[in-house]
């Protein structure tokens, strides 16, 4: 039960692979927290977390390779955590960058089209904010976690959390 059928190093440097695929893999999914995901979302997730866990590990089914691994998930999140701290490049790189999608009235179709989204779920977002028309909105902005940050004409910064599609971002 503790003994490891393979060697730590193996059940080690596995781990670190599939950490990295799923880190890189996550990020280019898109911009969104957990709250937002969908039932769909939540399912990948789980058939991921499923589809790695022999990967990681190998034919070591043991409690230790188990703990193992598992450490090595934590280790590796908290280094990503601090040197995304450390470095900024690294850090847009990890989470990405908010992405401005309409300024002064002026919705930038490019920017919303990068990012999955269409003018209704914009418009939707800033409706949750009060703003009834786009000529009232200074800025909005998809921001880092998903959520829409919205810039009233003369106004405050007001932020909403919601679902979004997000197909591909920066």
């Amino acid at each position: 039960m503790l003994k490891l059928v393979i060697p730590a190093w193996n059940i080690v440097l596995r781990t670190a692979i599939i950490y990295l695929v799923i880190l890189i893999g996550l990020r280019l999914a898109g911009k969104r927290e957990i709250g937002q995901m969908t039932v769909f979302d939540l399912v990948v997730l789980l058939l991921i977390a499923n589809a790695v866990q022999n990967a990681m590990v190998g034919p070591d089914t043991s409690l230790a390779g188990g703990v193992l691994a598992a450490v090595v998930l934590l280790v590796l999140n908290a280094v990503v955590a601090r040197l995304r701290l450390r470095w900024p490049r690294l850090r847009r790189i990890v989470e990405g960058s908010p992405t401005l999608l309409a300024l002064r009235g002026e919705v930038i179709t490019d920017h919303l089209r990068r990012e999955g989204l269409d003018q209704e779920t914009l418009e939707a977002a800033l409706r949750e904010h009060g703003v009834a028309d786009l000529s009232e909105v200074e800025m909005a902005v998809l921001e880092i976690d998903g959520s829409i940050s919205v810039v009233p004409a003369g106004g405050t910064t007001k932020r909403v959390k919601r679902p979004v599609k997000v197909l591909r971002h920066q």
